[in-house]
């Protein structure tokens, strides 16, 4: 199903490459008008010319979402381009640099917790007050299987992203009266750097699907969960992850690994 956003205003944090860039593309090809945010203003400019180039309206706009004058002027020249904000993905965040939690420091700490955390509430009670007015809107926060899960030497990434989950609970309960959803996609293995197709095997097997999914996987449940086919949903996470959440052992380590699984010429 392809799901028609014509006409709403939808910002996108991070946008310049990755899920971002995919989930702003898919919005655009839905007839939406996309603020395209990122921290780099060549990268944003590109997501934002790649929309245009097929018909959409876009506007790249430089912020860091850690900055709440940046957000501030971003949210400003939002409105002033196109007058409200119907949806907002709060998709910029840092996954590293890896760090032991013995070779960790406070900046370190705090840079990956106000990107990732304080990021998503400085835009998200921008993009509320706005929404509020208008009594309707839709937040969507990304979350990762790090909220529920740990990743080893990834301490502050794995803390900011089960904040995320926390505060999208919480702030569905507080929007909730004015008409605002508030939902978290959570993705999986999600292939942002072109891996070549050993990689892509690799990865693929502790994935029951076999496969790491793409930055475009995630843009389908985007458009979903802002559409009016998820009125209903609110305080949810979306798993997009290829069943990996799913099982209780990696395959290379399960008791029956899919090697041992029936053989397609075996089945009747």
């Amino acid at each position: 199903m392809t799901y028609s956003h014509q006409g709403k205003v939808v910002l996108v944090t991070g946008a310049g490459a990755g899920i971002g860039q995919a989930i702003a593309q898919r919005f655009g090809e839905a007839g939406a008008h996309v603020v395209v945010n990122d921290v780099n203003q060549t990268t944003a400019q590109n997501t934002a010319d790649s929309i245009t180039a097929t018909g959409g309206t876009a506007l790249a706009v430089v912020a860091d979402v850690s900055n709440s004058q940046q957000v501030a002027d971003m949210f400003d020249q939002s409105i002033e381009a196109f007058g409200t904000i119907n949806v907002l993905v709060n998709n910029a965040g840092l996954i590293g640099p890896m760090r032991h939690f013995f070779d960790a420091d406070e900046d370190w700490w705090r840079k990956i917790i106000d990107v990732n955390l304080t990021g998503h509430f400085l835009c998200s009670q921008k993009a509320a007050r706005i929404m509020a007015k208008n009594g309707h809107g839709v937040i969507i926060n990304m979350s990762s299987g790090g909220a529920t899960r740990a990743h080893r030497a990834f301490c502050a990434y794995d803390a900011s992203k089960g904040g995320v989950e926390a505060l999208t609970r919480a702030m569905a309960l507080d929007l909730g009266p004015y008409g605002i959803r508030v939902c978290a996609l959570m993705p999986g293995s999600i292939d942002t750097e072109n891996m070549d197709e050993a990689a892509r095997r690799l990865r693929g097997e502790n994935i029951p699907l076999g496969y790491p999914g793409t930055p475009d996987d995630m843009a389908g449940p985007a458009l979903f969960l802002a559409s009016d086919d998820a009125a209903y949903i609110t305080g949810d996470v979306l798993k997009i992850d290829g069943g990996m959440l799913s099982q209780q052992r990696s395959a290379t380590v399960d008791i029956m690994p899919p090697s041992d699984f029936p053989k397609l010429e075996d089945l009747d």
